[in-house]
């Protein structure tokens, strides 16, 4: 229709009687309203691109099937057996663990005073915080965490998200993270990696084991807050993409 419309103007531009200069005008004006309703309209009929939209479905469906069914059921059975102080200690013992994932990313992404406040509260909750059991870097000192990961510095160097992926158990990503998760399961001093000087652990079982206690834990200290969120989502994988893409568009703009 656009095309019939140009070929229309372009003939009577050419061939007519030369008209009044007001006249012209008006053609310029109506060709640009018309140019600019085109823009809009096609602009809001394109479609996102999502070309794994039908394996995405069937992961949010199995993915929110495994957290109500097994992992809120364990979770909720572990927060009955330990206490709320012994299960929040040890999380901080976890992300006190991860903090060389920090301070590479701080450092990577050029946030110096991040990195450096990062490293002071490695060494105060290390230290007076009994091996990361208390965050006396943040209840004592008020030193927020700086998290940061490879994602989200593929990000600040400029690289698009990529089409949005759902993996099993991990729950929502994009192309970008996706990279970004296995370079920070590399680096991570929780990952055994045969022969690396820094692993935290021995043995492969030993380091899904402390993966699995620490997303039980988590579980532990967040029970119902997925049931919040979900409640008023008219479609489940749409809803819970549009979060995370928000979410991270977000981070990696901070």
């Amino acid at each position: 229709m656009r095309f019939v419309f140009l070929f229309f103007m372009t003939f009577v531009t050419m061939y007519a009687t030369p008209i009044a200069d007001n006249q012209k005008n008006r053609q310029v004006q109506i060709m640009d309203e018309f140019d600019s309703e085109f823009a809009i309209s096609d602009k809001n009929n394109k479609e996102e691109i999502d070309p794994l939209s039908g394996y995405n479905r069937a992961m949010t469906n199995f993915n929110d099937c495994f957290y109500l069914n097994i992992l809120e059921p364990t979770a909720k059975v572990y927060r009955h057996i330990a206490p709320k102080p012994l299960r929040t200690g040890i999380a901080n013992v976890f992300d006190n663990l991860m903090y060389p994932l920090r301070l590479i990313n701080n450092l990577l992404q050029f946030k110096l005073k991040n990195s450096f406040l990062e490293t002071q509260r490695f060494l105060l909750n290390s230290t007076i915080g009994l091996a990361g059991l208390i965050d006396v870097a943040n209840d004592n000192f008020h030193i927020k965490q700086h998290k940061e990961d490879f994602g989200q510095t593929l990000g600040f160097y400029g690289v698009g998200s990529g089409f949005h992926i759902v993996w099993p158990f991990l729950g929502p990503s994009n192309i970008r993270d996706t990279l970004g998760m296995v370079a920070d399961g590399i680096m991570s001093p929780m990952t055994y990696i045969e022969n690396r000087g820094y692993n935290y652990f021995d043995n492969d079982t030993e380091s899904f084991g402390a993966k699995i206690g620490e997303t039980i834990n988590y579980s532990s200290l967040h029970v119902g807050e997925y049931e919040e969120l979900k409640k008023d989502a008219i479609d489940l994988y749409p809803f819970l993409k549009n979060i995370y893409e928000q979410r991270r568009k977000k981070e990696i703009s901070e």
